[in-house]
């Protein structure tokens, strides 16, 4: 990892700030030097090192997006994102960790991380990505559509879901999903083309994290009406009105 600028504490935060971000990692050397660049591009930052504290942290400064180490001493990155998941708060999560196989990428893809760095890693790529997940967390301008299929309502601008008029709560990577399917209403959209615009991942046919979210999707706004999330069976997913 390079070495970040020299920047005063107070540096990346107030209004002009480009965002509230939360690095939580146990080396003291990451979280100051992760910590300092980001505040040095513009971004109010705030640090943690165990889950209690990150937990904490979150619940107080609400981060737009969580860079969260997998190994903590207390515990795991999944353990605290599952505990903001259960409050409703919707954070970006990145993690960062030295695993590197597949099967912890996948873990951390569906629990609902939306992107995954590993150790060792340079500056500019965390720049690159905490913009890119940003890109595609944050609401959309007031001049998007309400998307509609049926009876179910997807508001990009004010970031919500109804279903025959009874919200539905989504994590922001459901929400990327749906908005995307909905976008597309009556087409089958290919697994891969999901995984590139939703996750900006590639697999290489390994569609596990596309059919957890798609289940996830089904239990929440299936169950209030007639299916409109449909499986083509080798190709990928549609949503359609009712026949």
């Amino acid at each position: 990892m390079t070495g970040a600028p020299d920047t005063s504490p107070d540096a990346g935060t107030g209004p002009a700030a480009q965002g509230r971000l939360l690095v939580v990692d146990d080396e003291p050397a990451i979280l100051d030097t992760v910590g300092r660049f980001l505040k040095f591009l513009g971004y109010e930052v705030r640090t943690a090192a165990t889950v209690h504290e990150a937990v904490t942290a979150a619940r107080a400064f609400l981060p737009e997006l969580i860079l969260l180490d997998v190994m903590l001493p207390d515990g795991d990155g999944f353990e605290v994102m599952r505990r903001l998941r259960q409050d409703g708060l919707p954070h970006a999560v990145v993690f960062l960790t030295a695993r590197d196989t597949r099967k912890d990428l996948v873990r951390g893809l569906t629990a609902g991380g939306d992107d995954y760095i590993t150790k060792p890693f340079g500056l500019d790529e965390v720049a690159a990505r905490v913009q890119a997940v940003l890109r595609r967390t944050r609401p959309r301008q007031l001049s998007d559509p309400v998307l509609r299929v049926a009876d179910l309502e997807l508001d990009p601008a004010a970031h919500t879901v109804h279903r025959g008029g009874t919200p539905v709560e989504l994590s922001p990577t459901e929400f990327r999903l749906l908005r995307y399917l909905m976008l597309h209403r009556g087409r089958v959209v290919p697994r891969a083309q999901l995984l590139a615009h939703v996750w900006s991942y590639d697999f290489n046919g390994d569609d596990t994290v596309v059919a957890t979210y798609i289940s996830y999707l089904r239990r929440k706004i299936d169950r209030l009406g007639p299916p409109l999330i449909h499986t083509q069976r080798g190709i990928g997913y549609s949503i359609r009105e009712p026949r």
